[in-house]
């Protein structure tokens, strides 16, 4: 490892960290070992399959944003763990992989699907109004005869169950018609695949691949925002698999009209099929999905100790079953009972994250103090700019510090349209590049949110 990147990675894992407190840091992070860096790909390391598994699911998006903040040229993150052997093909077939035409030993990978998770399958994901729409689209896709809308456009925000109803269609449909070819990746992994055809001068085996399966699902398609050649071999995969009447499933963390760095002719394709956004829990649902993962773990949980977690962890599912995980795994290897003093002790820095959430509430009211505006103007008709800025600053200020989506943010301003929130969004984002006082203004109230 060269001097430059042993000091990007030094300085990632102080920020890894300061962020996640020391506890998770020991526990998850400090294990993580560099292995190298080849075409822009950080490959890392972890002792464990288990670690590797919760660092993915926990830690990735996370690992991804500091890297390229630290080194602009890094497409992808990989993490392996000791003793790793090269995955088999869970769904399509291993193909015979030619030379490269440079010469090279290295071949090209013509096993472009990722593995299923057996655990992401119909029956274990619980359905709830926030995800009722989600649920029941998914479902229609996998148990189909014939295509009933393209593309099925899941999205919604980090960890409410888009991976798992993607899992689900192609599990049932693995399991209902096996001879049916599918591929499911990551729009990073379909980047990262593309690249290395370009590389190997081997496009043609890359399209035949793509453009002959029965269903393509290609998880966080924001990920080629600004990536134009991905973008435009990702749009013609997409329209040759359409016209072929061929299932193609996306999905993403925003609409397709809300995701920036996208053609419009891309955003206009993506919507033609059903879109269907997955919504932020609700407390009832929370509490389904921690008495149905204790169930399937074989664990008794005391009711009030679930309650406690559904009540106080509301950013994700995901975070929300780490957190039962967590609670489980410290139970077992220490021998103590879960009580409501076990989960507050050992969840005591996933609590205080959580207890840190800012609401859009809370941005209005401080925003419209500050701007001395009354509070009822943020959701008013008024477009005087004495108003109408201030509201703009608080839709920004909403988008960067929520994980609510554009229409969600639109509906908490007076139910405007998520057309004003993007309009909004870009307008603070010229108005801080050109206005140096502006800018402090709003990083001003920034600070005085977070803090």
């Amino acid at each position: 490892m060269s001097d430059k990147v042993s000091a990007q990675w030094a300085r990632i894992r102080a920020r890894l960290r300061a962020e996640y407190g020391e506890t998770a840091y020991k526990s998850w992070l400090k294990p993580l070992t560099f292995d190298s860096i080849d075409n822009g790909i950080v490959r890392l390391r972890v002792p464990t399959r288990f670690m590797r598994n919760w660092i993915e699911s926990q830690y990735r998006d996370r690992l991804v944003t500091l890297w390229t903040s630290e080194n602009p040229a890094i497409e992808a993150i990989e993490i392996d763990h000791a003793g790793a052997r090269p995955a088999t093909p869970e769904i399509t077939p291993v193909m015979t992989t030619p030379e490269p035409a440079n010469g090279s030993e290295e071949t090209l990978s013509l096993d472009f699907s990722a593995p299923l998770d057996e655990r992401y399958s119909f029956d274990r994901f619980i359905v709830g109004k926030p995800n009722e729409l989600a649920f029941a689209a998914a479902r229609r896709v996998a148990e189909a005869q014939a295509v009933p809308f393209n593309p099925l456009f899941l999205y919604g925000g980090v960890g409410l169950g888009k991976t798992h109803l993607m899992h689900a269609i192609a599990w049932h449909i693995k399991q209902t018609s096996p001879e049916k070819k599918i591929i499911y990746l990551s729009a990073e992994k379909f980047m990262y695949q593309f690249i290395r055809a370009l590389r190997y001068k081997d496009t043609m085996s890359f399209k035949e691949q793509f453009r002959s399966v029965d269903v393509l699902m290609i998880d966080d398609v924001q990920f080629i925002a600004g990536k134009d050649s991905t973008q435009e071999e990702f749009f013609h995969t997409f329209n040759a698999l359409v016209d072929q009447n061929r299932q193609v499933v996306i999905s993403a963390d925003k609409s397709p009209a809300e995701i920036d760095g996208i053609e419009d002719r891309m955003k206009s394709r993506l919507g033609w099929g059903l879109v269907a956004e997955i919504h932020s829990t609700t407390y009832e649902l929370r509490l389904g999905i921690l008495q149905s993962k204790a169930e399937q773990m074989g664990c008794a949980i005391p009711s009030k100790v679930m309650e406690f977690l559904a009540h106080k962890i509301t950013s994700n599912i995901r975070e929300l079953e780490g957190a039962l995980n967590r609670l489980i795994a410290y139970a077992s290897l220490v021998g103590r009972d879960i009580t409501l003093e076990t989960a507050q002790e050992v969840l005591h820095d996933l609590l205080r994250a959580n207890d840190r959430r800012i609401t859009i509430e809370e941005i209005q009211k401080r925003v419209a103090e500050h701007y001395n505006i009354k509070l009822a103007e943020m959701h008013s008709a008024r477009r005087s700019r004495a108003i109408a800025r201030p509201r703009q600053v608080a839709m920004y200020l909403a988008k960067q510090l929520t994980t609510r989506s554009l229409p969600e943010i639109g509906r908490k301003f007076g139910g405007r349209d998520h057309t004003t929130v993007m309009h909004a969004v870009k307008k603070i984002d010229e108005l801080k590049g050109t206005d140096s006082s502006f800018a402090e203004d709003v990083e001003l109230l920034r600070r005085m949110l977070e803090g």
